[in-house]
């Protein structure tokens, strides 16, 4: 039995190792030191590197992108060519057409191998219902929307302004603290703990997960080595697989019920299945988690913005969708070529991977004016693309919408002022666009 064990468990090993492995780690080691954008050659431009994003870099490299090359061609030895696809109607073009760009090879810049391979029956990588096609994608996201009906939003508005309320009380007025990880964290981490019906006193493993998904493993990062990640997902496995068995046997409205007992994922094995929760806890934890901290730094950039909120409460409702917007949590979705095909005057052939820059077209100037201000008045807030377009588009949109739209209503009924007290520390990713520190200090009324 014991051996049984220890050859499954190696396998899990080898098959996270062949899954996770990403060409960001090989940018990671040669990128730091990026020249700005005006001191390189339009093909030397490569926004995928994780630098720009952790020194807030990326703006002037996407603005050329923009204007020069909006559908603009790079090849790394690990992930080939790749795409980047920066303007808002192309982002659009591209992810409104699940037939030609795929998602079942993954979301993320993958390795070149990996990319380029004809599907081989009964190989499976890690299974996620994001990087799927129809008809396994709208079987699998089927098993779990419910979550986010309107009668469900309902229902679980009066708890989520109970917890913002009483979180809100206690922090400390007159003294530094770190918004990231006492308000955001803590505020997203209850609800995911709730959708997923998952222990409360286990609730910082989410956040935990959540965190070693996309982080490149390195000397004083979130992980410090593939391995550790490895270790940390199977222990993740070993949690849910806890779970999944006691929802079998008592059922609930929530997640992890929804995933063990539907018809599309109750047999997926637990390893693979890991990519629906993993997806589930990132949807549900970094997106809100890094928008509710960027909505704080926004309107500390732009000062003006928070005495219109203060002075007119209900600016809420355009404020939310304005800072999704301005923040784009996660910068970019990856689609795949099913067959040679042209974008923007560009010769895509099969195979190639195709980053689709929300960061990028949620900042153009053709559809957004001024696009990098945050204006809780801009008319057309609502048409930014942090959410995704198409069949792909975000499951949890409203539940985000309504944490964030609970948390500044409470907000502005107890606090003058939320100040910065330095510049926040940004999370190492070209995924990910986020925030690992912001220190504040709140004055109350």
């Amino acid at each position: 039995q014991m051996t049984d064990t220890a050859e499954t468990r190696a396998d899990d090993r080898a098959f996270f190792d062949a899954n996770i492995r990403t060409p960001e780690m090989e940018m990671a080691e040669i990128g730091a030191d990026v020249p700005s954008a005006n001191e390189l050659t339009i093909d030397q431009i490569n926004p995928h590197n994780p630098y720009l994003f952790l020194e807030d870099r990326w703006q002037d490299h996407f603005a050329r992108l923009r204007a020069e090359d909006p559908v603009h061609l790079n090849e790394l030895e690990t992930a080939g060519r790749f795409w980047s696809v920066t303007k808002y109607e192309d982002v659009r073009a591209v992810d409104g057409d699940w037939e030609t760009y795929s998602s079942a090879k993954g979301i993320t810049l993958g390795i070149k191998e990996i990319a380029t391979a004809e599907e081989n029956e009964g190989q499976v990588g890690i299974q996620t219902f994001i990087a799927m096609d129809p008809p396994e994608h709208t079987a699998q996201r089927k098993t779990v929307r419910s979550v986010s009906a309107p009668s469900n939003l309902r229902n679980i508005e009066p708890m989520i302004r109970e917890r913002t309320a009483e979180l809100l009380d206690s922090l400390p007025e007159g003294e530094s603290f770190d918004w990231v990880d006492t308000v955001s964290i803590e505020l997203t981490t209850l609800m995911l703990a709730t959708l997923f019906d998952f222990p409360m006193e286990d609730r910082r493993k989410l956040t935990r997960w959540s965190d070693i998904v996309f982080a490149i493993p390195g000397p004083g990062g979130v992980v410090e080595t593939q391995q550790q990640k490895i270790d940390e997902l199977l222990e993740c496995v070993d949690y849910f697989d806890g779970l999944f068995k006691l929802r079998r046997e008592n059922p609930g409205f929530d997640l992890v019920s929804m995933l063990a007992n539907g018809e599309a994922t109750k047999d997926i094995p637990m390893v693979e299945q890991l990519g629906n929760l993993l997806l589930l806890i990132v949807g549900g934890n970094d997106t809100t988690r890094n928008t509710m901290t960027g909505s704080v730094y926004g309107l500390n950039k732009f000062p003006d913005q928070f005495d219109k909120l203060l002075a007119n409460p209900d600016l809420i409702s355009n404020f939310v969708p304005e800072v999704i917007r301005w923040q784009t949590p996660l910068a970019y979705m990856r689609r795949t070529a099913n067959h040679d095909t042209e974008l923007g005057g560009k010769q895509i052939k099969k195979h190639d991977q195709i980053l689709m820059w929300y960061l990028s077209a949620n900042q153009d100037e053709d559809v957004f004016e001024n696009a990098h201000v945050l204006d809780i008045e801009r008319h057309n807030a609502d048409r930014q693309l942090s959410f995704g377009y198409g069949i792909h588009f975000c499951m949890g949109s409203r539940v985000a919408e309504l944490q964030l739209r609970v948390l500044w209503e409470e907000i502005l009924q107890r606090f003058k002022r939320i100040e910065i007290q330095d510049e926040p520390e940004r999370v190492f990713s070209s995924f990910v666009h986020g925030y690992s520190k912001l220190p504040v200090t709140v004055t109350r009324k």
